[in-house]
């Protein structure tokens, strides 16, 4: 396997494009929405690889190696020795539905992993990955996220097959002896008292405790309510849908102030503990590491990692925020190349072996290898 890396920037523009005429199998392309939307920008990568072999998703930052970057684009060629790669596009449906859907448009021959690229605001991450989950054979990991818009929360795009696509979802199927780790770990505190969810329906929340849930979130965020509904990125839910389930972190997509309902990137069940969360500087950064290392336990010596980290974690470490892309380098080595992007959610196991699951607020690690 072979990786290279090259990246736009409005002051440098191209840089590092490939030099020899060897065709990549993939090449993953993460940026600024409108840089992806560009003709001229994506026209480039079309004299360096097939226009069917481009695929990625509009961020809220790009990771470039040991750099993360707002409104610029990064490619990430791929060479893979013994092992292929195919593709799957299908535009949202609102339940299991898609994702059965797009696990039987994949070829399930001597399928290792699939990755997920999908619409960031209008899916319910919950229902697609248990309907991958339900359409995919029991032995294939499932990684992947929920593209950004930057702050702005407005649009996402998919790039499938070098097209510009919204309100869907591409996903990649990698096959053969391709040895493939996955990690995914948040890092937050809870706090406040622990609440019980009255009244929700899918991935919308109306009651906490019998009480609207908008105006409760709203007294806990004091001055961040003004910047609902991105300012809720730093205060996600920690929901735990049945006793002795594992919990899982939710974060607000959009906000109704006519019903007082918020509507998050996964299921928030009826009957479900909840409690709010918030950050821990130091644990963020470790988390990191340890998703790392949970992702070499299958690719021992990575030669590519996609590093997939939610927008509220960027927007917590600020200045810093290269600290937890140093933390998960350290980890993986100095042959790996990494690149990734801040999400509007992830999805990975809980714990190697587990089912797939929709996470936010996690730094989740996919590491590839060959050897």
């Amino acid at each position: 396997m072979k990786a290279l890396q090259a990246s736009w920037t409005s002051t440098e523009g191209w840089r590092n494009l490939p030099t020899d005429s060897t065709v990549p199998d993939l090449v993953l392309v993460f940026g600024g929405r409108a840089e992806l939307e560009r003709p001229d920008l994506m026209a480039a990568l079309g004299t360096h690889a097939p226009q069917d072999r481009i695929h990625g998703c509009s961020t809220g930052g790009e990771i470039e190696g040991a750099h993360v970057n707002d409104n610029s684009v990064v490619a990430n060629f791929l060479w893979f020795d013994g092992s292929r790669v195919s593709f799957a596009f299908c535009e949202l449906e609102p339940d299991e539905a898609l994702g059965r859907k797009l696990a039987s448009r994949l070829d399930h021959s001597d399928l290792v992993h699939v990755l997920v690229l999908s619409d960031g605001l209008k899916v319910n991450g919950s229902a697609l990955v248990r309907g991958l989950r339900d359409g995919l054979p029991a032995n294939v990991t499932v990684s992947g996220g929920l593209s950004g818009d930057g702050p702005a929360m407005k649009d996402t795009i998919v790039f499938h097959r070098g097209e510009v696509r919204r309100n869907g979802v591409a996903v990649i199927g990698f096959h053969g002896k391709l040895k493939v780790g996955v990690g995914s770990v948040g890092g937050w505190d809870s706090f406040g008292p622990a609440r019980r969810i009255t009244r929700a329906e899918g991935s919308t929340l109306y009651e906490l405790d019998g009480e609207p849930a908008l105006a409760l979130y709203k007294r806990y965020l004091g001055e961040h309510a003004a910047g609902l509904p991105s300012s809720a990125l730093l205060f996600p839910l920690l929901v735990t849908p049945r006793e002795g389930e594992a919990p899982v972190v939710r974060t607000v997509l959009t906000v109704d102030e006519a019903t007082g309902s918020m509507t998050f990137a996964g299921d928030v069940p009826a009957g479900s503990a909840a409690q709010l969360m918030r950050a821990n500087f130091e644990r963020i950064v470790e988390a990191g590491e340890t998703a790392a290392a949970t992702a070499r336990i299958e690719a021992s010596t990575p030669e590519f990692a996609l590093l997939i980290s939610c927008v509220g974690r960027k927007w917590i470490l600020k200045q810093r925020v290269e600290d937890e892309v140093d933390a998960v380098r350290s980890i993986l080595g100095e042959q790996a190349v990494t690149s990734g992007f801040y999400s509007y959610g992830e999805l990975a196991p809980c714990v190697s072996g587990a089912p797939c699951q929709l996470h936010n607020q996690t730094m989740t690690v996919t590491t590839f290898s060959e050897h």
